[in-house]
């Protein structure tokens, strides 16, 4: 036999049908347990790690303490800003009173000219700052990510601890995955060039957050 011959038929050894079929079976009942690993300690409440993570990647926070009040939050940020009062909300988001408080708010995907974009979002999560948001037609993914400035709206009871318990979260609410899931840490950012931190690279500039709650 060749050496070649001898490598094949190891291959084919290792490559046994019936112990390929039980590798996978263990794979798939592991997945579906869905194991958590090993996580730090929690010696922080959610939202105070939320914020203070969510401030340091440059995002700014706001608590209000209900979603009516989000349209004037919005406009004391964009006018404090220099930023148009104008732009995108997501369809859910439409009811509210934005020109009460002097917003002209469309609730429609995110084109290339407009500046603000309004979201909500799926859950938050404490431990790095971060929004999770899934797509759909009531939640354009455009609205977070073509806009100059998005200001999101988290519902400060889906302030979840770790990276797991918004996955658990997920499959507990939706079952199955939506076309994308979307995780934002602050404002869009690169280094690419001379390892110098640009804002904005590919994303929002800037990400203004209100805890609702």
């Amino acid at each position: 036999m060749s050496a070649r011959e001898a490598i094949l038929d190891r291959l084919r050894a290792a490559l046994d049908r019936g112990a390929r079929a039980d590798g996978a079976a263990a794979v798939d009942a592991h997945l579906a347990r869905h194991p958590v690993g090993l996580q730090p300690p929690r010696d922080w409440q959610p939202e105070e790690r939320f914020r203070a993570r969510a401030e340091a990647l440059a995002s700014t926070v706001e608590r209000i303490a209900g979603l009516a009040q989000a349209p004037q939050a919005v406009a004391r940020y964009l006018a404090l800003n220099g930023l148009p009062a104008r732009g995108v909300c997501w369809p859910g988001l439409r009811a509210l009173d934005w020109a009460g408080a002097g917003l002209a708010m469309e609730d429609r995907p995110a084109r290339g000219d407009d500046l603000v974009g309004i979201t909500g979002c799926f859950c938050a999560i404490a431990e790095t700052g971060t929004l999770m948001l899934l797509s759909g037609p009531d939640t354009p993914a455009a609205a977070s990510l073509l806009p100059e400035t998005h200001v999101a709206l988290v519902d400060a009871a889906r302030i979840l601890p770790f990276m797991e318990d918004a996955w658990a979260l997920l499959r507990a609410e939706r079952g199955a995955l939506p076309r994308a899931v979307n995780f934002v840490s602050g404002p869009s950012r690169t280094a690419d060039i001379e390892q110098t931190v640009t804002l904005g690279a590919h994303g929002p500039y800037r990400v203004h957050i209100l805890v609702v709650g």
